[in-house]
């Protein structure tokens, strides 16, 4: 897959492109300095970094949630933002009920049926739409988060170490779970995922590290976890 450093993705299709992206805080402390970068197309795509290196606001300036003070963004993919802890986005006491939260206004009762049906499928929570939320594990909700942004047709999920809270088995299922969507052969989506946990990289289709509020080259995430592990070990 790769030749050299840099990775190489056949046929791609830029649907994300920052082109010298500059953000600061009202303090004055830049958090993104002359940030460019692209997602060469579906799949899933991780970033590593330590705090304060940029990522966390780099996901808030993509989904609209801060504009930046210099530079320009090309994107055409819906996002939904996903953090660590899914209880902040699921709002309705039951499976079901969240997930009609996010469905379009204008289906039926029987085509909101057949698609909360097809969603829960989607993420391994087969025959729960009716199970109260307080009564999933915390591997579940953050399925269940993933099919709420399905539900609202979103194309490019930015997931917040969305395993950051989850034990060693729930982490491999929401990892299993983003990997299916974006490698689906139908309507595949595009995943960023902010990670720590060095292991995870090898899942990816492509990785990158971010230092001083910029994205470095996207390689493999094998080569990646490779590059930065022995510098992890020397800081424990």
């Amino acid at each position: 897959m790769t030749n050299g450093d840099e990775l190489k993705v056949k046929k791609t299709i830029e649907k994300l492109d920052f082109k010298n992206i500059y953000f600061s805080w009202p303090s004055g402390k830049e958090a993104l300095a002359n940030c460019s970068f692209s997602i060469p197309g579906p799949g899933l795509w991780m970033l590593v970094g330590r705090n304060g290196s940029g990522k966390s606001t780099l996901f808030k300036i993509i989904s609209g949630l801060l504009q930046p003070q210099h530079g320009e963004i090309s994107c055409n993919l819906k996002s939904s933002l996903m953090f660590q802890n899914p209880d902040h986005q699921i709002l309705l006491p039951s499976c079901g009920s969240d997930l009609l939260h996010n469905l379009p206004a204008n289906l039926t009762n029987t085509q909101i049926e057949i698609r909360i049906t097809e969603l829960l499928a989607e993420v391994d929570l087969e025959g729960l739409a009716s199970r109260p939320i307080h009564t999933l594990s915390g591997g579940q909700k953050q399925r269940l988060a993933l099919a709420g942004a399905l539900a609202s047709e979103s194309q490019l999920l930015l997931l917040d170490e969305p395993t950051a809270l989850l034990d060693p088995n729930n982490q491999k299922m929401v990892l299993r779970t983003v990997k299916k969507l974006c490698h689906r052969s139908k309507d595949p989506l595009t995943a960023i995922w902010i990670t720590h946990r060095l292991d995870e990289l090898d899942h990816a289709d492509g990785a990158a590290r971010m230092e001083n509020g910029k994205v470095g080259k996207w390689i493999s995430g094998k080569q990646l976890r490779k590059s930065i592990q022995p510098l992890a070990v020397r800081q424990v």
